[in-house]
């Protein structure tokens, strides 16, 4: 009976290698390193949103017209702040408590608190005021 081909290990180290390196642009989004370590105040009008995973996630129209996307918690914070697809609909008016792209000429930034009529939906307590 003939030996079964085996992949050299070099072939499968290679492999592993590239799936790390495919995977690094989405593990780095799904932490901080991707932004400013100080916090900024966002206020503007939801334009959208979205609770589609991996992170729900709203547009929001500043004063000035830009639109910052802004990126809540994992649906399980999400969730747990109370925020739902139903506490809020386009047209709200929302002041978004968070970090800011370290690229200043993308307009994204991640939530650490959202306001919307006078309630605070925290999507990372431990982080808030923390700079």
């Amino acid at each position: 009976m003939p030996t079964p081909l085996r992949p050299p290990r070099t072939m499968l180290g290679a492999g592993l290698a590239g799936l790390l390196v495919l995977s690094a642009p989405a593990l780095a989004h799904h932490g901080w390193s991707w932004a400013e370590s100080e916090q900024m105040t966002l206020e503007g009008t939801i334009k959208t949103i979205s609770m589609a995973p991996p992170h729900p996630s709203l547009e929001v129209t500043a004063g000035d017209g830009t639109v910052w996307q802004v990126d809540l918690g994992n649906p399980r914070q999400t969730a747990a702040s109370g925020f739902t697809g139903d506490t809020a609909k386009p047209g709200d008016a929302i002041t978004v408590l968070g970090n800011r792209n370290r690229d200043s000429a993308k307009a994204h930034m991640k939530a650490v608190r959202i306001t919307l009529a006078g309630t605070n939906y925290d999507m990372y307590p431990e982080r808030i005021g923390r700079n």
